[in-house]
């Protein structure tokens, strides 16, 4: 078999002795070592040297369109075949099916199906899979109730693809049953490859359960790595990481060796504070096992780096790889931007550039949160000209993330022309632009957007629900609050989660209505949180309210025993009655419990970098000058007050409210009350 590079001397020996048979190999070999481009050059190299091409050579060149993606190609490739004596052939034309579909030409391809004078199960199997991987479920189940009806019956491949269908079918788990149920009656149940399609689709609906099963039910002795890496990845894709690494472990006990999509799963299951420490054995048993070395494997080692605050191990894997890809700059600049580190993350993007990186969506979107994140309005704005000047600007998914960006840096008036311009308005859209009008105070015209959000058919969904929620709450619109409530429930079926009814009860307590937000709250089909309790009892503060008051902060007391907010909120209103004593109970409870109350910050950016501060905080680099222009600030907002007196008394005196000797008294005492000499 001939399956390395022939060039030089050793394609002048292989042209003198080949004949198709070796061509062949040769095309297959390159085609299967991933290099189809060497496939599509000995193909050319074939027909030049006077070979011309059989029915198996056509398959392997169209395997390497299929793996290039590129239509045109094989749109010529597809010509030599109508040119040929293998036009009708059905092992031909089944390949060419399939490579259609896998250019993503799925009209071509059923055209091609629909001319073919025989087709073999593998012809109905490659047609199938092209729209179950398309998400077109109803084509496929047409397309198998015609099989059924031609006299072929479905196999493994068939179940793979009706599989794959059903985890795009609006029926959902339900339909993914269903094929397993067709499945073990078929008999292809115990075909590994099935089984571990099982395993990978129930974990996607979170049945992670009946994943289990699947996996239980496959014999010791064939379970694949595959058949491992499916379900560790069920379990990760939730962060389940403990039952992650029993799996793991489980695996590594029967023998079989990880790869790095083992380690990869594990780590993703990783990425969050908590778990860093386990991430970093995965990532060093990762090393022992040689498995360190693959591009994905080191894009999610950063990824969790990097949201564990551990930036310096991020860059370092970082700096060190040897070959990167637009994911790999994404995701280190991803990890400055959620640190807020806006300088880095963007002198990290001019690199990318310079390395002739194209940045894609998830890196702008990225920075737009970033700048939305920090108030950088002035940077929000020329990532603004940079997908402009890019043809991002009528992506749909880079347009939400400016209306955010602008809406959480205090632009709205950007934010509405971003929104206006959108030729294509999705719920997320629609959404964001509710949330944004509500977080600055533009209530009327956030519950304005909804309505003419129902208006145009788009459908709102829970998140839409919780916005106009929020914006009824800040602007104690309670009328409002519960008519859209019980609208969502009611009409749209969306059940409320806990922030929803966090929303009805602050409405409802901001209002002064503190007993029917308590029996709104005790009535709840799920048990409250403390984000529930929590509102409740600011706004039992709010009306200094100590009865209902108590009985709240007991179940906060509960829920979130070293939380310190329930016990100042509660100090604070029996200092608002004058009951010293129970504060002073409420400080001994907290010292007991040892909660200690975080002092807080102020945030403030300068040149793209954030700086906290604490109150009397002395220990900035600038400190001194800082403090020097804070009291310059001081004075003269006095004297500016000042100003405002005496320009009032003078008014007064003018109207003939004051007498000239009242005036000049209150100018001395103006100045005595603002200090300014």
């Amino acid at each position: 078999m001939v399956t390395k590079s022939i060039t030089g001397t050793n394609l002048n020996r292989f042209l003198n002795c080949s004949t198709v048979i070796q061509w062949n190999n040769a095309i297959r070999g390159s085609v299967n070592e991933g290099n189809p481009t060497k496939a599509f050059l000995l193909f050319r190299q074939m027909k030049q040297s006077g070979f011309e091409p059989n029915f198996l050579t056509f398959p392997f060149i169209a395997k390497a369109c299929a793996k290039l993606s590129n239509f045109k190609l094989a749109e010529i490739i597809h010509t030599h075949v109508v040119k040929s004596p293998f036009c009708y052939d059905v092992f031909v034309q089944t390949a060419f099916v399939d490579m259609y579909c896998k250019c993503n030409q799925l009209n071509v391809a059923y055209k091609l199906f629909e001319e073919m004078p025989d087709r073999d199960l593998a012809s109905w199997n490659a047609m199938i899979m092209g729209f179950a991987q398309m998400g077109l479920s109803d084509k496929v189940l047409i397309l198998l109730v015609q099989m059924r009806l031609s006299g072929f019956q479905p196999d493994s491949i068939t179940v793979i693809a009706l599989t794959q269908s059903s985890c795009n079918s609006a029926t959902g788990l339900n339909a993914l049953k269903a094929v397993h149920c067709l499945g073990t009656r078929i008999g292809v149940g115990d075909d590994i490859s099935v089984s571990n399609t099982w395993i990978s689709a129930y974990a996607k609906f979170n049945d992670l359960c009946s994943s289990k099963m699947v996996f239980d039910e496959i014999s010791v002795g064939l379970r694949t790595v595959i058949s491992w890496n499916s379900l560790i990845s069920g379990y990760a894709q939730f962060e389940r990481f403990y039952e992650a690494v029993s799996l793991y472990r489980n695996m590594c006990r029967e023998g079989r060796r990880p790869d790095s999509c083992t380690i990869t799963s594990l780590i993703s299951s990783s990425i969050h504070p908590e778990a860093v420490s386990e991430g970093k054995q995965i990532h060093s048993h990762g090393i022992k096992i040689g498995c360190d070395s693959s591009i994905s494997l080191i894009n999610t080692l950063i990824s969790m780096y990097s949201k564990c605050g551990d930036m310096d191990s991020a860059r370092y894997l970082f700096n060190t790889m040897v070959e990167r890809t637009c994911v790999s700059w994404t995701v280190m600049i991803n990890g400055y931007a959620e640190k807020g580190d806006l300088v880095e993350a963007f002198d990290l993007f001019s690199s990318m550039e310079e390395a002739g990186e194209n940045p894609d969506l998830v890196t702008l979107i990225s920075l737009l949160s970033a700048c939305g994140q920090t108030g950088n309005l002035e940077l929000g704005r020329w990532i603004n000209r940079y997908v402009i000047s890019n043809n991002f600007g009528q992506t749909v998914m880079v347009c939400n993330a400016l209306i955010d960006m602008y809406a959480k840096c205090g632009s709205m008036k950007s934010a509405r022309e971003t929104f206006k311009s959108m030729s294509n308005r999705t719920f997320v859209s629609w959404t964001t632009m509710i949330s944004g009008s509500a977080l600055n105070g533009e209530f009327e015209e956030a519950l304005n957007l909804f309505l003419q959000m129902l208006d145009s058919g788009v459908k709102p969904n829970h998140v839409t629900f919780l916005a106009v929620l929020q914006a009824c709450t800040h602007a104690g619109f309670l009328e409002k609050g519960l008519e859209y409530f019980y609208l969502m429930e009611k009409a749209y079926k969306i059940c409320p989660t806990l922030e929803h009814y966090s929303c009805i009860a602050d409405l409802l307590g901001r209002k002064g209505k503190l007993r029917e937000a308590l029996e709104f709250i005790q009535k709840m089909p799920s048990k409250p949180d403390a984000g529930v309790w929590g509102a409740l009892l600011g706004s039992c503060k709010i009306h200094n309210e100590i009865e209902i008051g108590e009985f709240v902060a007991q179940k906060l007391f509960e829920l979130e025993p070293d939380a310190a907010v329930s016990y100042v909120a509660m100090a604070n209103i029996f200092a608002s009655k004058g009951k010293w004593d129970n504060v002073a109970k409420i400080r001994k409870m907290m010292k007991c419990n040892r909660v200690k109350k975080s002092p807080g910050k102020s945030f403030i950016q300068v040149n793209g970098a954030t700086h906290s501060f604490t109150v009397e905080d002395r220990c900035h680099q600038e400190g001194i000058l800082i403090y020097e222009v804070l009291d310059g600030l001081a004075l003269q907002l006095k004297k500016d007050r000042l100003e405002q007196h005496m320009e009032f008394t003078l008014y007064q005196a003018q109207a003939g409210e004051v007498s000239f000797h009242d005036l000049e008294d209150n100018c001395d005492s103006g100045k005595e009350k603002w200090q300014v000499d």
